[in-house]
């Protein structure tokens, strides 16, 4: 009977210090999600994102500019718990087709986060085709987004695709 109460006690000890590790990780991603929505506000671009989404399929998408040729892609999404996703593209180029400007190419690298249960954190990366029309402050996007989770499931997602159509601040109309 004493060995059955002493591993009833530890058992109960090793849930509450789970739950406490648990909760005091996902009130520091909060805080983060909460930095960046603060940041949103002094994005250069806003919009939406549809597609595969950490664990949903729509998202706030943000660009933060950090330079001429880079720039940091935010999303945060709802729904099956919240995702983050941060992004430094690191080579942001311009290219033409033909005859028609506006087009940019980019690639870059960052953390993705779902705040679930289970609980994802990986490495993502990113490649992807921008347009920015001439005359309204309107950019479109499509990219690629593979990820390889680490923690709190080891495996790689290669499914993330998606389209992000955003508001350019401070675009001059032509």
């Amino acid at each position: 009977m004493a060995t059955n109460a002493y591993a009833d006690r530890y058992l109960k000890n090793q849930k509450q210090t789970n739950f406490k590790t648990a909760t005091n990780m996902k009130k520091g991603l909060v805080t983060a999600m909460f930095l960046l929505f603060c940041h949103i506000g002094f994005s250069q671009e806003i919009g939406v994102r549809f597609g595969d989404v950490v664990g949903n399929n729509v998202a706030v998408d943000a660009i933060f500019n950090t330079g001429e040729f880079n720039r940091v892609h935010a999303d945060v999404s709802f729904g099956n718990g919240v995702g983050v996703e941060a992004l430094w593209d690191f080579l942001y180029k311009p290219f033409k087709i033909g005859d028609v400007e506006g087009f940019k190419w980019y690639v870059g690298a960052g953390v993705s986060t779902l705040i679930d249960n289970p609980f994802l954190l990986g490495a993502s990366a990113e490649g992807g085709i921008e347009y920015t029309f001439a005359k309204v402050p309107i950019s479109l996007s499509g990219d690629w987004r593979p990820t390889l989770y680490i923690l709190d499931d080891f495996g790689f997602h290669g499914g993330g695709c998606g389209f992000n159509a955003r508001y350019v601040f401070g675009k001059s109309k032509k």
